[in-house]
């Protein structure tokens, strides 16, 4: 008899209730959110102190490459080779506040409760072994002094 083999409609069905493909699809959906708060961030509170120094917007500032350089009002450029080296600076920012707040907000603490839990198991196996070998030793103190009984009775007459 050959094996059935399962459909591709189970195949996918398989692979979307791995607790991986799953656990992805949360993550992505909660990065996702989490990048709204972050884009909240740099534009409502770091673009403005950047701008109580030059303009309001990080995307505002540029170098010209080839002069002289001229953007029209819907910022197509008309003459020149504008660097618009503001808006790179203003996604590092953005990247460096996100990597920042992940790690500080969401790595640090769970590794730390990580080790935490690891130290509790370590700690919690270590004591079961210090049971188990002390078992071990009242059992072979046990046996000890039944040898030694078995031998003095057979010295008796």
């Amino acid at each position: 008899m050959s094996e059935k083999k399962p459909s591709v409609l189970e195949g996918f069905k398989t692979f979307l209730m791995r607790g991986n493909v799953i656990d992805l699809a949360v993550a992505v959906v909660i990065g996702a959110a989490f990048t709204n708060i972050v884009n909240s961030v740099v534009k409502g509170i770091i673009n403005p102190l950047v701008g109580a120094f030059g303009t309001k917007s990080l995307d505002h500032y540029s170098s010209c490459l080839k002069a002289p350089c001229e953007v029209a009002k819907d910022g197509t450029v008309t003459k020149g080779i504008p660097i618009m080296w503001g808006s790179v600076l203003g996604a590092t920012l953005t990247f460096l506040i996100t990597a920042a707040v992940v790690y500080f907000l969401m790595v640090l603490p769970m590794s730390k409760y990580l080790a935490r839990q690891e130290a509790r198991r370590k700690a919690k196996q270590g004591a079961q072994e210090v049971v188990e070998v002390s078992e071990l030793e009242v059992l072979k103190e046990i046996r000890d002094a039944l040898i030694a009984q078995r031998g003095s009775g057979h010295d008796r007459p």
